[in-house]
């Protein structure tokens, strides 16, 4: 038995330092290959774009149109967080025209090939557009923000201009379309953050406390008036420990929270942890539902766009709580 955990072992090794050996090379035929390589003219055809997480590729999609071929590297449930790049990814990465990332650390295992990128592709953080005054500070690391900005409607709005105006200066013969589709973008978001800010209302203030498996909805609570508790920090990359669970149970307990919600791209069993917790504390609350933290649903569902997902997040959230 011991013989066969240890072949399990060594095999489990091999495959993780293929893997690793695969990004290696992948690296190093980037680092080979010489800058500009994609400078051909992209208004004679769709312009090549990656985007790390759903949210980045949507909005490119929304504001570029017919005008772009966006690929996204991470797909429903797949916490970028934790993400690594494969060998595949550095290749499309490379033959791009232009990469979008989020930025603010989001891709956080991904930070070495996005740097090795700079200089040969153009790589576009989203968040660059939003004012540092705009952003939360994060409470685990200093000098970093919190990433998780879409949960504010009106800042993903600035980062939506960011990106018209980034493919603007990739494709200026597109300009008018960009700006066009950019403006009616802009509409649709004015008209979700009303909606976010009208059904929010609708539960009594002192019920307004939400809590999820991570800390992603700083954003959201401050935009919508929330107080927001998470069970890990802003990072899932440390996971939460049995004193974690215990101090979040007896806050519900205390507050009397009838509800609390898990996260499609974080494993949900920490929650049931802190609702067993509860539990043995004489205390019921209930799981409201799953939330899209930082991921977009599947493709073919409202869920698969931004502007679904929030929707999505912002009726769950009040249909709980009120």
């Amino acid at each position: 038995m011991c013989a066969f955990a240890s072949l399990r072992l060594c095999v489990r090794l091999l495959k993780q330092w293929a893997k690793a050996l695969l990004v290696i090379l992948a690296l190093a035929l980037v680092a080979c290959a010489s800058p500009g390589a994609n400078d051909d003219n992209p208004s004679d055809r769709p312009i090549r774009v990656v985007a790390t997480t759903g949210m980045v590729g949507d909005l490119v999609r929304n504001i570029g149109g017919e005008r772009v071929s966006v690929e996204t590297l991470m797909g429903p449930g797949v916490d970028p967080h934790l993400y690594k790049a494969s060998a595949g990814d550095v290749i499309r990465l490379q033959e791009a025209d232009i990469i979008f990332y989020n930025g603010l650390h989001l891709e956080a295992a991904m930070g070495d090939v996005l740097e090795r990128m700079q200089g040969r592709v153009r790589a576009v953080a989203v968040t660059a557009g939003i004012p540092r005054e705009a952003l939360l500070p994060s409470e685990e690391y200093e000098n970093l923000y919190d990433p998780h900005v879409w949960f504010d409607v009106t800042l993903w709005k600035q980062a939506a201009e960011y990106v018209r105006d980034a493919l603007i200066d990739l494709d200026p013969s597109g300009a008018p379309i960009y700006r066009a589709n950019a403006d009616a973008y802009l509409r649709q978001l004015d008209e979700l953050h009303a909606y976010a800010l009208e059904q929010s209302a609708t539960i009594p203030a002192e019920r307004r406390v939400l809590i999820t498996a991570h800390d992603a909805f700083r954003y959201f609570g401050r935009a919508y008036g929330f107080e927001v508790r998470g069970l890990q920090g802003i990072s899932t990359a440390t996971e939460a420990g049995a004193a974690d669970v215990q101090s979040l149970a007896e806050f519900i307990v205390a507050r009397r929270i009838p509800a609390i919600f898990v996260e499609t791209s974080v494993p949900q069993r920490a929650i049931e942890a802190v609702q067993a917790a509860v539990r043995a504390r004489g205390f019921e609350v209930t799981i409201g539902g799953e939330l899209f933290s930082d991921a977009l649903g599947s493709p073919d569902a409202p869920e698969g766009t931004y502007i679904g997902m929030v929707r999505h997040n912002v009726d769950t959230i009040v249909n709980a709580l009120r």
